[in-house]
C-alpha cells in the first residue's frame, strides 16, 4: 500500500518538529509544533523532493505566498492540489 499525501506530509512535518507523526494534528500550525522559519523552508524543500513538485512559496515574503501554511491541514490540501495538477499535465 502506498503512503498517502496526507501521511507523507505529516511525516515530513513531524520530522522537522522532532515529534511522532501521531502528535501532528491537522489543526496545528507550524508554530504550534515548534517549527521556525528555517524549519518551514526545510519542510518545503522536503515536500518538493518527496512529491517532485514546485511549491509557489517565497521564504522572504511567506504572507504573500500562494501556498497556504496556516495549518497542517492547509499544507496537506495545497500539496494534494499540486500533486493532482502535476498528474493532469
Amino acid at each position: 500500500m502506498t503512503e498517502s499525501v496526507r501521511d507523507k506530509v505529516i511525516a515530513i512535518i513531524a520530522e522537522q518538529a522532532v515529534l511522532e507523526p501521531g502528535d501532528v494534528t491537522p489543526e496545528a500550525s507550524l508554530a504550534d509544533l515548534g517549527i521556525d522559519s528555517l524549519g518551514l523552508v526545510e519542510s518545503i524543500f522536503a515536500i518538493e523532493e518527496a512529491f517532485d513538485i514546485q511549491i509557489p512559496f517565497n521564504a522572504n515574503a511567506p504572507d504573500q505566498s500562494e501556498f497556504d501554511i496556516s495549518s497542517v491541514a492547509s499544507i496537506i490540501a495545497a500539496v494534494e492540489g499540486l500533486v493532482a495538477a502535476q498528474k493532469s499535465v
